[in-house]
């Protein structure tokens, strides 16, 4: 299944785009209306981008009233992705969700993290919820593979990963391009990361794994697979790519053929010899 990243994708301005994937990811909803960090928020790199945006979006009581009806009109599953300041915050979201698969944003470099830990908001959640419920995990632990059993024990259904790295520039007088000084990096660097943080993962859990981070081809999305990633979202692509999901998709069926396996299924934990091959 391909999906979007949170963030990269507005489907009701690009709705082929948004449908030409296996399910939409919204942009991360707060309970209360958000303006963003000041500009300058969004800064090219030699080899990707950083973005400061810092969870701007209307609030729940508008996205669910409004925003909500809308993207259900794609007619394409919608995962909504969930941030908040507590995991109070999170919770009184996810209660008011229905028919949706759930992503809880519990790693946005761009602004303060909630003091709970990524287990206690997943457990809060859980407790108001039946909707499948993922965990968006962050890249920086070193023992990623407990936090991903922390976050199954609580609850989650399936883990997100990676989310943006913390990263900066500097302009030629040697001050930092983004205004809040530090921003999420994403692009064609992170995918090491993510193939990484995939492998940990999938030697933790037999959750399902969404894994992203600079796909930009087939072979990119089926290396993720072979990884142990169940699904594989596009993000920095989109900004230049509109087609990238249905290029993504062919080049990834004759990668996988080039590889040696007769589906991009085939290769799934293809990179994992002491992992025991489970069905998608």
């Amino acid at each position: 299944m391909l999906l979007n990243a949170s963030g990269c994708l507005d489907a009701r301005t690009a709705p082929a785009v948004a449908q030409a994937l296996d399910a939409f990811v919204t942009k991360t909803v707060t309970p209360e209306a958000r303006d963003g960090n000041a500009p300058r928020r969004i800064a090219e790199t030699e080899h990707g981008m950083l973005n400061a945006i810092g969870l701007a979006n209307p609030g729940r009581n508008m996205f669910i009233a409004e925003t909500l009806p809308q993207l259900r009109q794609l007619g394409v599953p919608l995962w909504i992705s969930v941030g908040g300041f507590s995991a109070i915050d999170y919770a009184e979201t996810c209660a008011r969700l229905d028919d949706v698969t759930i992503e809880l944003n519990l790693s946005c470099p761009n602004v303060d993290e909630a003091p709970e830990s990524a287990a206690e908001i997943v457990g809060a959640c859980r407790e108001v919820t039946a909707n499948p419920l993922y965990a968006k995990l962050s890249p920086h632990s070193w023992n990623l593979g407990e936090t991903v059993r922390a976050v199954e024990a609580a609850g989650a259904d399936g883990v997100s990963m990676v989310n943006t790295l913390r990263g900066a520039s500097l302009e030629a007088d040697l001050r930092t391009t983004l205004e809040r000084g530090t921003g999420g990096y994403s692009g064609p660097a992170l995918k090491p990361v993510a193939l990484a943080a995939v492998l940990a993962a999938r030697r933790a859990t037999s959750l399902p794994i969404v894994g992203m981070g600079g796909v930009r081809t087939g072979r990119d999305a089926l290396e993720l697979i072979a990884c142990g990633a169940n699904d594989v979202a596009l993000g920095t692509v989109l900004f230049a790519d509109p087609d990238a999901p249905s290029r993504i998709r062919r080049e990834l069926a004759s990668e996988a053929e080039r590889a040696g396996f007769e589906t991009p299924q085939a290769a799934f934990c293809a990179a994992l010899a002491d992992v025991v091959k489970m069905a998608n």
